[in-house]
């Protein structure tokens, strides 16, 4: 008899785990009705799913209302193509978050470390399925009044530091992988921030941000190992990839670098590709190919801005605190069509913006149609070197070949073509030509407050 009933409590106990491995979110007893907040049984299911040591989670069927939640170790997050993840449209739904473990809050870019989905020090996690992850970004934003608005058409409703920063966040995981997702509606926040993390995987996934909004950057990946970004489709107003070693909110600095990204399509109105930024560390080792960039500010950008950390009017905090050395990039086969610059890079001159070297670049096999020639400016003390364009072909366009680019929210402001503080700078099978009644002599300052390009 002793015997039987142990036998019968082993059976229940494995029957009971093999259930929390594979779970359907509606059968947990969520309601897909898109007004029922469901995050109480989804956030069980994850840590029941977790602690039987993994699995998968299911959403089909419907509308789920989220607010914040933390994908744990184990976890495969998998939404069905007839499954929507609604985000909270109240702000009161995301408060900042306490029980942190792999990063200081206070030194956090947009001086908030909320968001919808996060992971802090997970492993072995997964956001796959053909569904839907709705940001609700219109009930965080509105536009401005009028038609002749200029920079991006929306606007915040709230303060920056009390809006919401980022969508997806994850932070020193290991083995991440994100597939066929289409994340819609992003509010003016990151769509995916990678803070730190090893064995990172994005294939097949849509980012359908409104080119409109401002600051929704589309997979921002920050001072991480082992990428791979590969047959993505992403649209947003802000950058589309960044690649950035920004360690102030880390108890070490970390590089980032092994960097894949190929095949994917971009367009933004911002910087389709963004390396680096004021102050961050190491990024290297990284491969860009099969790219086609479309209807841009930047095709690519490396951009040092003045530091703003004792600027009492920056709204960012997003600065790093070491010296920017970037070196071993490849781009290669790259299309681009209607954009500002196809290759922008830039070291402020003020000392304070720390950089170490900015070397090793090629350009290779890219067709470029744009309003501008590359544009390279080192700095006396710290020149940009070693850059090669080999097999490149640009065409410059006249302006009424790109006439939204007036409204693009990151156009720069004033415009040159240039190639200043550059060594050893080669151009091996490159062509230059135009389209059009071009006049050389004469350039064009595009001051986005009255919209209209103006002769030097």
């Amino acid at each position: 008899m002793r015997r039987t009933l142990l036998l019968i409590t082993a059976l229940a106990l494995c029957c009971g785990t093999l259930q929390a491995k594979d779970l359907d979110l509606k059968k947990c007893g969520a309601r897909a009705d898109g007004k029922t907040k469901v995050t109480k049984v989804l956030q069980k299911a994850i840590d029941d799913i977790s602690a039987s040591g993994g699995g998968r989670l299911t959403v089909s069927g419907g509308t789920f209302l989220v607010t914040p939640f933390e994908l744990k170790s184990g976890v495969e997050l998998h939404i069905d193509a007839d499954a929507v993840l609604l985000a909270s449209p109240d702000l009161a739904d995301y408060p900042e978050r306490t029980d942190v473990r792999h990063y200081d809050s206070a030194a956090m870019p947009r001086f908030r470390n909320v968001s919808l989905i996060y992971a802090d020090e997970a492993r072995d996690i997964a956001i796959t399925g053909r569904g839907v992850i709705d940001c609700n970004g219109t009930c965080f934003t509105m536009p401005k009044e009028g038609d002749d608005w200029t920079g991006w058409h929306f606007v915040r409703t709230v303060p920056r530091k009390q809006s919401l920063p980022r969508v997806v966040f994850f932070a020193g995981c290991t083995d991440v992988t994100v597939t066929d997702v289409t994340m819609r509606n992003q509010p003016a926040g990151w769509s995916y921030w990678i803070h730190d993390c090893d064995r990172v995987h994005f294939d097949n996934c849509k980012i359908l941000a409104d080119v409109r909004y401002p600051n929704n950057d589309g997979i921002h990946l920050n001072c991480s190992r082992d990428v791979t970004v590969s047959d993505c489709i992403i649209v947003t107003g802000d950058d589309s990839i960044v690649i950035r070693a920004n360690s102030r909110s880390l108890n070490e600095n970390k590089a980032c670098e092994r960097v894949v990204i190929t095949n994917c399509t971009l367009r933004s109105w911002s910087a389709a590709v963004r390396l680096a930024w004021t102050n961050d560390g190491v990024i290297r080792n990284c491969v860009l190919s099969n790219l086609v960039i479309h209807d841009s500010s930047k095709g690519v950008s490396i951009d040092l801005p003045e530091y703003t950390a004792r600027n009492p009017q920056d709204a960012s905090n997003d600065y790093g605190r070491e010296a920017t050395l970037i070196e071993n990039i490849s781009f290669s086969n790259i299309l681009m069509d209607k954009v500002f610059y196809p290759v922008y890079a830039r070291i402020h001159t003020n000392p304070e913006v720390l950089v170490s070297a900015i070397r090793n670049l090629s350009f290779i096999d890219m067709q470029c149609k744009s309003l501008y020639y590359p544009y390279l400016q080192g700095r006396k003390d710290c020149p940009i070197e070693d850059v090669v364009f080999r097999g490149c072909r640009f065409m410059r366009l006249t302006p009424d070949l790109m006439p939204d680019v007036k409204r693009h929210g990151a156009v720069p402001k004033r415009t040159t073509e240039q190639f200043v503080h550059v060594q050893r700078l080669s151009f091996e099978g490159c062509t230059f030509s135009y389209t059009g009644d071009f006049d050389f002599r004469n350039d064009y300052d595009w001051n986005v407050a009255d919209q209209r390009p103006k002769e030097q």
